[in-house]
């Protein structure tokens, strides 16, 4: 494989990563050797093939990582795939802590990005729950069975659209939170827009 170019672009993300500096420039090394394209996407460096997200670099307060778009499809022979919540159903991280995890694991990072782009060329997809597979949080059924308006608009809009508001409400942890999102979101629902829209 051919080793690929910088791109200008995602420098600046590079150059403001503070104390993941050399963490997150090694990581790029080992991406861009693996013959991938380097764009600049959601704010991150992004890697694809053939205009087809693979990994993605990013960094937390605790750690920085690379997250396989479609990291349920890898075998994962090593263990270490890291799905970041229970809802996050394609996406897997392998998250790092110091610059000598990242040196140790190159040899296994490229053979996983190897699978990857592999996995995206055989045209593999992750299995998506349906939005009736997912919890709906109590607050918003009580919306849904006193509003028949409301009822139908939901189940109206796309099933993207409908897991997004199902984490959205289900994720605050407090009930006081999920009825304050199912407020703000009523209009938006009946409006058949969806929660970014």
């Amino acid at each position: 494989m051919a080793k690929s170019i910088m791109n200008p672009k995602a420098d600046f993300y590079f150059s403001k990563s503070g104390k993941w500096n050399k963490e997150l420039e090694q990581l790029r090394m080992i991406i861009l050797d693996c013959g991938l394209t380097e764009e600049l996407k959601w704010g991150c460096p992004c890697y694809t093939f053939e205009k087809k997200n693979i990994v993605l670099i990013h960094v937390f307060k605790e750690y920085c990582a690379i997250l396989f778009f479609k990291g349920a499809l890898l075998k994962d022979a090593k263990g270490i795939l890291i799905q970041q919540t229970e809802n996050v159903q394609a996406a897997r991280q392998v998250r790092f802590t110091n610059v000598r995890e990242v040196v140790k694991l190159e040899p296994v990072l490229k053979a996983y990005i190897k699978e990857a782009i592999e996995a995206e060329k055989s045209g593999r997809k992750v299995k998506l729950k349906k939005p009736a597979e997912f919890k709906i949080a109590e607050e918003f059924q009580n919306k849904l069975d006193k509003l028949p308006a409301l009822k139908n608009a939901f189940y109206e809009l796309t099933p993207g659209r409908q897991r997004a508001y199902l984490l959205y409400f289900s994720s605050a942890k407090l009930s006081r939170t999920r009825e304050e999102r199912v407020e703000k979101s009523l209009k938006q629902i009946l409006k058949g827009k969806g929660l970014d829209d």
